[in-house]
């Protein structure tokens, strides 16, 4: 199995060189499809697709350092992943110590995976067509999972009782929305490359990092229950739910503050859109720019 998934990453890593890349730099988009994409990504007011890509600006990376959402972004990817790690391992045997055969576990896990599209689906549509609802949907979406792990843990297992801990498994379906609306907000609210290239490799270490723990937490002596690694992922959602909340009030602040300081400044609101796409397209990170506004 190893051999097999190294190679198909390996395979998938060499088509990514062909396929991938900037707006300006791939193939397969068309002049005008490359004019849309590159002006949706400086209407972010982050610049264009080749703003900072030469020089790697270690101004930048200090600026991460004292931001507090460099932060929240790599602990939050963190928490969500450390869940996952270990659902992913033990699901099938979680769901087996309620009570249920094999078979049933294979057919129970088909209403979870459906539930589980359709709410990512409609969770897509509601954030694409209103804004200021992500961290919303993010903060929201760790309070079931927190739920159904402590009730996984803290109901007896007995037959009576293996409808309702199945139950509390499937509360957690909306937790991985907590992470994938997480990715969004780095090129939303993060200007300036170097500044978003080292906030998306630190979530995205914390997510691996929160994979491969995830796993570690469930011990083969607490078979077949699992109880410790149960309680575990329940306390990783708990602090999420603190890290996204203290991430939203962060952003709203900052809005705040930019509004007070752009509100006698003499200029039209074109005029600040201006400049704000100016300032994003000389690589000035969102502390930078005055202009800049964040997306919650």
């Amino acid at each position: 199995m190893s051999y097999f998934l190294g190679t198909m990453t390996i395979l998938v890593g060499v088509a990514c060189l062909f396929l991938l890349g900037t707006p300006s730099e791939v193939k397969w988009l068309s002049h005008e499809e490359k004019r849309m994409a590159n002006a949706r990504i400086v209407g972010n007011n982050t610049g264009h697709d080749r703003t900072g890509v030469k020089k790697w600006q270690w101004k930048q990376v200090r600026e991460c350092l004292i931001d507090p959402c460099f932060w929240f972004a790599g602990i939050n990817a963190f928490l969500s992943s450390l869940p996952n790690g270990g659902l992913t391992t033990f699901a099938h045997i979680i769901n087996t110590s309620f009570g249920f055969t094999n078979l049933q576990v294979i057919l129970l896990d088909i209403p979870r995976s459906a539930f589980s599209v359709l709410y990512f689906v409609a969770v897509g549509l509601i954030t694409s067509r209103k804004t200021g609802l992500r961290l919303f949907f993010m903060i929201g979406s760790t309070i079931p999972p927190f739920v159904g792990f402590l009730g996984m843990a803290f109901i007896p297992n007995n037959p009576s009782m293996k409808w309702t801990k199945w139950g509390m498994y499937f509360m957690t379906v909306p937790y991985v929305i907590s992470l994938f609306l997480a990715w969004s907000l780095i090129p939303s609210n993060t200007a300036g490359r170097t500044k978003r290239t080292f906030t998306s490799s630190f979530t995205f270490v914390g997510y691996c990092v929160g994979n491969m723990a995830g796993s570690q937490i469930f011990k083969a002596k607490d078979a077949p229950y699992y109880i410790p690694g149960v309680i575990g992922c329940a306390i990783c959602f708990g602090l999420e739910f603190a890290v996204l909340v203290c991430w939203r009030i962060v952003l709203v602040l900052r809005n705040r503050r930019l509004d007070k300081a752009i509100a006698n400044d003499g200029l039209t609101e074109e005029e600040r859109t201006l400049r704000a796409k100016k300032m994003g397209e000389e690589d000035k990170t969102d502390f930078e720019n005055p202009y800049f506004r964040y997306t919650l």
